[in-house]
């Protein structure tokens, strides 16, 4: 596995392009229903992506594992390994990473917690999602817990409205914390029928942390009792400021972040991107990148829905947002960027309804690839191509080395 240490000595610059197209959740696997039109296919198979297949020809194609085989990441861990960082040596709560995509400014002194509106019913929960309520009617309830649980035991809560069901909470101590201080189990079950799930300390210093999320979480039900279907909050990804390398600092480029939903540019951000608060479709994060193209070196564009149907499990609409996602392309290679990687974060087949273990597919596109292996761009194609099975933090050293902005190795 090649670190960011030894290509931080290899750098050097130029004028190129780096463009990172991400579907999110893009894997999939296929169905098996005898009845259906899509049987026997992935997501990416059922779907007319006349772009991305034309690309694939003529680009190194495989697929990546973001993690580690056998091992299901979450969104967070799913893109640092995209930038580069071993989602292993730099384990990031999703807290942090939601609630600095939201502009929340996180200190020393905080743990940042991503939340999620849900239904419970006598202690059970119902919907995690609370049927994906409308962002605005949400904002209005998130501003009325800020409202009603501004302190609690000399602890401040911070609170963010983010897409949907979702928000962020900041818990601001008076001291500052360990890193130690985030060790706490998510109290959502992560299936209906289930419980939430008690918060428990995995470290001494997080017991403080722990019994203040445990008040909240107990303040918020009261707050929340009439109200349906967003009668519950479950808690997710606790998180302290982490200490790390910034994506300039170790690949010399200027990047910048066009993502709608606050997680990714929380992500970004923390890893030093500029990732501005953005709202519109993938039409719209092009113009943007277009309107920005001189300013940068890297960009990043994230498209969001090919994950949420996949979770839903709703087979045929990821495919109608792989076609949606596939007509960005032209657009994309319009800009002429000298390097276009295009792939996913993680799989989410719908057959599965969640996030799975299963490696993504991957093409990489400059004048310096064999081609001409894959006749179309779909996980079954892409185990064809040159770039076979790799680690996912093996492609921005891929992306730079087809910029020409890596150095001879050795004499």
């Amino acid at each position: 596995m090649i670190v960011q240490s030894v290509i931080k000595e290899l750098l050097q610059k130029n004028e190129s392009k780096i463009v990172l197209y991400v579907m999110d959740g893009l894997g999939g696997l296929p169905m098996r229903d005898h009845a259906s039109p899509f049987d026997g296919k992935t997501g990416l198979e059922a779907a007319s992506t006349p772009n991305l297949d034309s690309l694939a020809r003529n680009s190194a194609c495989g697929l990546h594992v973001p993690v580690g085989p056998g091992i299901t990441p979450g969104s967070g861990p799913g893109h640092l390994g995209l930038f580069g960082y071993n989602p292993l040596q730099w384990e990031i709560g999703r807290g942090i990473l939601e609630a600095m995509g939201l502009g929340l400014d996180v200190k020393r002194t905080d743990v940042a917690i991503r939340c999620n509106y849900a239904t419970v019913e006598n202690n059970v929960v119902t919907d995690r999602r609370a049927g994906r309520p409308p962002t605005e009617k949400m904002r209005k309830v998130t501003e009325r817990l800020q409202r009603e649980i501004p302190m609690i035991d000399g602890v401040q809560f911070i609170f963010g409205a983010g897409m949907e069901h979702r928000f962020a909470v900041i818990m601001r101590f008076p001291e500052a914390l360990a890193p130690e201080a985030a060790m706490i189990n998510d109290s959502d079950p992560q299936a209906v029928g289930l419980a939430p799930l008690p918060f428990i300390p995995r470290h001494p210093k997080a017991a403080k942390v722990a019994e203040a999320a445990r008040k909240f979480i107990e303040r918020a039900a009261l707050v929340l009792k009439d109200d349906h279907p967003q009668n519950f909050v479950l808690a997710r990804g606790f998180s302290t400021h982490p200490r790390m390398p910034s994506f300039s600092e170790a690949y010399g480029l200027r990047a910048l972040a066009v993502a709608s939903y606050p997680m990714y540019r929380g992500l970004a951000r923390l890893i030093g991107m500029e990732a501005p608060d953005f709202s519109g479709d993938i039409n719209a994060e092009l113009e943007y990148m277009k309107d920005n193209w001189n300013g940068y070196d890297f960009f990043f564009i994230h498209f969001k829905k090919t994950d949420s149907l996949g979770e839903d499990g709703d087979f045929s609409g990821k495919v109608g947002r792989i076609e949606e996602a596939d007509g960005a392309v032209p657009a994309i290679l319009s800009m002429k960027p000298d390097v276009l990687v295009v792939t996913g974060d993680h799989s989410t087949p719908a057959v599965m309804k969640s996030h799975s273990w299963h490696p993504v597919p991957l093409m990489i596109h400059s004048p310096y690839v064999f081609g001409g292996l894959c006749d179309g761009f779909s996980e079954r194609q892409c185990v064809r191509g040159e770039l076979g099975i790799i680690p996912s933090v093996s492609i921005m050293p891929l992306a730079l080395a087809n910029a020409g902005r890596l150095k001879k190795f050795g004499s």
